[in-house]
């Protein structure tokens, strides 16, 4: 019996060929596609060309070509986009790792390069599968809330992405043609991945499927309940935002950031101490006790909260002053302009913000002051936070201190 990965005998099990691994490649292909477009999508929804505090990767040069201006109709679209990012990158990791398991043998075929085209096809596996694990692994991470990888997700995450994407594209290229041909034959041909001495089969191919889908079927049923509220919420077994609702009541939904987490001083939010500063046009400033917001004209909302992570909220009933009302006030009657918000938070990413105008513009954008009937409790952002229709979270910027209007 063999004894080194690189002699074909090594690799006994019946189950690797040709049609397993075409089987597998042709589901990863349209998942992969669809976590790449989501994952621009996700990119996009942070305005990061609006300003540098909404863009962690500020060298993104022509990865950025696609940018628009993320719209707020329909105002679920965060968080279905994001939903189905998270969701399904989970759900497709039992199809990558068994992927991988089915193509191993060829990271150990001797001689490594037989020509120059056979050389480049083996560095675009290696960044294939690196790339593939390297955002598979800082994804779930990520989703867990465990930053142990050194420097930001997101400039880590997205320069990844592109890599890996790149890769995976000419890999298909290369491949697609044959992975189709392999699937339509009714006899498997023999190639380097078929083993010449195989071991007895224990389970046959289509069962080694099954066992594939049920696995990825387990991680959606418990990923998936994080994006809704109540009951279903608690079936999201694997997410940090599964569990019960963290209080009763009408502030009993999600949070990412606890005041305490974000260190907001009481003292800093009272009545007496609290106060919005508003600045606009020519320098124009107002400063706003949270009773003087109260007498302006209020507003309601049915918004979402959609986190980078994949969970959200159903629609909470917010009310508040409009956004574009505010910048009336400060010199801006006509076309509200961008907005850049800063928070009391002092811990954590995102304390500061931008807005664009069409964000500013939308009705539905508020300063909310309470939240399905009763005001904001301070881990929803008491006295003001943001909140902006098809916005990421992060965006929808809490316990807020100030807002400058103005072209950004």
């Amino acid at each position: 019996m063999a004894r080194s990965p690189f002699s074909p005998s090594f690799w006994r099990s019946p189950l690797r060929g040709p049609w397993l691994t075409s089987v597998l490649g042709v589901v990863l292909l349209g998942g992969i596609t669809v976590l790449f477009v989501t994952g621009l999508l996700s990119y996009a929804a942070y305005n990061p060309d609006l300003a540098r505090v909404n863009d962690k990767t500020p060298d993104k040069g022509l990865l950025g070509f696609y940018l628009f201006s993320w719209p707020t109709d329909p105002h679920w679209l965060y968080r279905l986009t994001q939903g189905v990012h998270v969701t399904l990158g989970i759900t497709l990791i039992p199809v990558l790792l068994a992927k991988l398991w089915s193509v191993v043998p060829r990271l150990f075929t001797l001689p490594p390069a037989r020509s120059l085209a056979h050389a480049l096809e083996r560095i675009s596996l290696l960044l294939l599968v690196g790339g593939a694990l390297f955002e598979f692994v800082t994804g779930v991470l990520n989703v867990q809330l465990d930053y142990v990888f050194p420097g930001s997700f997101y400039p880590l995450h997205f320069y990844g992405a592109w890599v890996f994407f790149s890769a995976f594209v000419a890999h298909a290229v290369l491949k697609m043609p044959l992975a189709l041909r392999n699937l339509r034959q009714l006899r498997e041909e023999k190639t380097e991945l078929v083993s010449p001495d195989p071991a007895e089969p224990t389970v046959s191919r289509r069962g080694a499927l099954w066992l594939v889908g049920s696995g990825s079927l387990l991680l959606f049923l418990t990923t998936v309940g994080q994006n809704f509220d109540g009951v279903l919420r608690r079936t999201a077994l694997l997410a940090p935002h599964g569990g019960a609702e963290p209080t009763s009541g009408p502030g009993g939904f999600q949070i990412n950031k606890t005041a305490a987490y974000a260190g907001i001083d009481p003292a800093e939010t009272n009545a007496e101490a609290w106060r919005l500063v508003v600045v606009g046009r020519e320098g124009r400033t107002v400063r706003l006790s949270r009773p003087q917001l109260l007498q302006l004209p209020l507003h309601s909302s049915a918004l979402p909260i959609a986190c980078v992570e994949g969970w959200s909220t159903s629609d909470q009933w917010w009310r508040g002053v409009r956004l574009r009302d505010l910048a009336a006030l400060v010199g801006y009657e006509d076309d509200p302009p961008d907005v850049f918000v800063e928070s009391l938070q002092r811990h954590g990413a995102f304390r500061r913000a931008a807005l664009r105008a069409n964000q500013v513009a939308d009705p539905r954008s508020l300063l909310a002051l309470s939240v399905n009937g009763e005001d904001l409790t301070p881990d929803h952002g008491h006295p003001a936070r943001i909140i902006v229709p098809a916005a990421p979270g992060v965006l929808n910027t809490k316990w807020v201190a100030r807002l400058t209007f103005g072209d950004l």
